[in-house]
């Protein structure tokens, strides 16, 4: 009793609500900016912060084609099937098994069984079903269509909605609660790599009727995280989900997203402790980060390209020998070289040069100030001009630093008489003024999610998705009859040539300026274990842990 009573007088002398006790201030914590621990706290629960330079545009995975989107809705939601964790070979996700008939028009496949929902829903082949006929149809009552809700991914990688002339699925038929068919009216390449894509995954129904059009911000699924809250340019948070069906997993208890605009303010975070992993590392950060044993640098593997892209549909850009005019002046490998420390290379198609049907004999149009000047006076412009160039307002994998990105841009153009008003938006509005075509010249960029050569060649360049992801408006009816010839040819020699003759044919028109290839960096605290960056840029945390 004594001890007791000795035990309550120590603890009545110590600090007040401001000033905490020795004991509460044992934990190894550090305090994030919503009051959450970015490490473990003295209640045994792991918080791990992922700083990125913007916020998420939806969280309805099927509406967006945002990776910063994609990298959140990839821990709330799942797909059918999974793929590895360091390159695009198909695993079982949500589908355990599949087959597929020798025709290649019907994909059977058998779905995990006890799977629920985050909200204590079964996950069942009827809900696959409600998922691929909303994203299929417009007028379904989840399409949300009335709300601007609109499923441009789904209609890059079927060819179309439901009655459109290309859209390949027929049906999607539940054969009992864990059996679900998709069938085809006509082969499709890459169908089961589609259902690896985060834009796919599945979505509770009964999340969809409850929640209706503002399921973008309520993201229910069956992932290994549970969706909290999201506060807009500031941070997103997930928590565990305590009945997740991979047993073990996963590892950590909270999950917080959070928005540091600048790469360099990210690099002070990660070193002070106030977050665990950072994404758009600066490439002249990446060897200080190497040799800093507290820290872990990472490099996702070559998967993407950066752009500058023209609106052609609009003047002054809807003039061919401009366009080819301002190819000519902007020097690529100056901005390689001086932005990408090592890993990025120049580019001169809308494609990784490791993608099947990559076509190398494409010279692109190198940088010659004299023949660009040429070109502009043939163009009609040899009094120069004024043009408006949109840059991103955040670091992207394949554009760690696009504002000095555009400076230089802006510095080339001024060598042959054309003006360059560098214009800046926020992240969101930026996307959307794009895709309604408001700009003349934009930067953006394009990281592929399927290792399928025709989600960058049809997603950004055919017809069919102008004012979605095509943000050039750019149509061509040779290019668009390759790439729907593409989709549904089984020989992979094949779809090679016809891609091939598709990139020559863009190369000619120039909708866009292919500027580089990267190889993006990351860097982690030394106490994050089991982080495996996947080159898509949406890799699942649930194995990840804090040592």
């Amino acid at each position: 009793m004594l001890m007791f009573l000795l035990m309550l007088v120590l603890s009545a002398c110590g600090g007040g609500e401001d000033e905490p006790s020795e004991a509460e201030g044992d934990a190894d914590t550090t305090e994030t900016d919503d009051g959450s621990d970015a490490t473990e706290d003295s209640g045994g629960e792991k918080t791990l912060v992922f700083a990125r330079g913007g916020d998420s545009e939806s969280l309805d995975p099927g509406s967006t084609s945002d990776g910063e989107s994609s990298r959140v809705t990839r821990q709330v939601l799942e797909t059918l099937i999974d793929f590895a964790p360091d390159s695009f070979e198909l695993e079982p996700g949500l589908a355990k098994e599949w087959e597929v008939s020798d025709d290649g028009l019907k994909y059977t496949f058998y779905l995990q069984e006890g799977v629920k929902f985050h909200d204590g829903t079964d996950f069942n082949a009827e809900a696959v079903k409600i998922n691929f006929d909303r994203f299929a149809d417009p007028e379904h009552e989840y399409a949300f269509a009335d709300h601007d809700y609109v499923y441009f991914m789904y209609s890059a990688m079927f060819g179309g909605h439901k009655g459109d002339e290309g859209h390949v699925v027929d049906e999607v038929v539940v054969v009992d609660d864990h059996t679900v068919e998709f069938n085809l009216n006509t082969p499709l390449g890459f169908f089961l790599q589609n259902m690896g894509m985060t834009y796919f995954a599945i979505t509770s129904p009964a999340a969809l009727e409850e929640y209706g059009p503002e399921i973008n911000e309520n993201p229910v699924g069956t992932g290994p995280f549970k969706f909290i809250s999201w506060t807009k340019d500031d941070s997103i948070i997930l928590e565990k989900n305590e009945d997740y069906w991979k047993e073990g997993l996963p590892k950590l208890d909270r999950l917080i997203f959070e928005v540091i605009p600048d790469n360099a303010a990210r690099l002070i975070a990660l070193r002070s402790g106030d977050i665990d992993i950072m994404d758009g590392l600066n490439p002249d950060d990446a060897a200080g980060v190497e040799t800093d044993e507290d820290l872990t640098l990472y490099a996702r593997d070559e998967n993407n390209f950066g752009y500058v892209g023209f609106n052609v549909q609009n003047e002054p850009l809807d003039n061919e020998l401009l366009r080819q005019a301002i190819s000519h002046a902007i020097d690529r490998e100056a901005i390689v070289d001086a932005l990408y420390a090592g890993y990025g290379t120049v580019a001169k198609n809308p494609l990784p040069p490791s993608y099947l049907g990559y076509n190398d004999d494409v010279e692109g149009y190198q940088y010659d100030v004299e023949k660009a000047k040429e070109v502009l006076a043939e163009a009609g412009y040899e009094d120069g001009l004024e043009i408006d160039l949109w840059t991103m307002p955040v670091a992207r994998p394949y554009m760690p630093d696009p504002e000095k990105t555009a400076e230089i841009i802006q510095n080339n153009l001024a060598e042959i008489g054309i003006t360059v008003n560098i214009v800046r938006e926020e992240w969101a509005p930026y996307l959307e003024k794009t895709a309604a075509g408001e700009h003349q010249i934009y930067m953006l960029g394009w990281s592929g999610t399927n290792g399928d050569p025709d989600y960058f060649l049809s997603s950004l360049l055919h017809g069919d998705l102008i004012g979605d992801s095509n943000r050039e408006f750019y149509q061509s009816d040779k290019v668009d009859q390759l790439l729907n010839e593409a989709k549904v040819e089984i020989d992979q020699e094949k779809r090679a040539d016809m891609y091939k003759e598709a990139q020559a044919i863009i190369a000619e028109d120039v909708p866009m300026v292919p500027l580089v290839h990267s190889t993006p960096v990351m860097a982690s605290s030394s106490t994050v274990k089991n982080y495996v960056p996947h080159l898509s840029t949406s890799e699942s945390l649930e194995e990840v842990d804090l040592e």
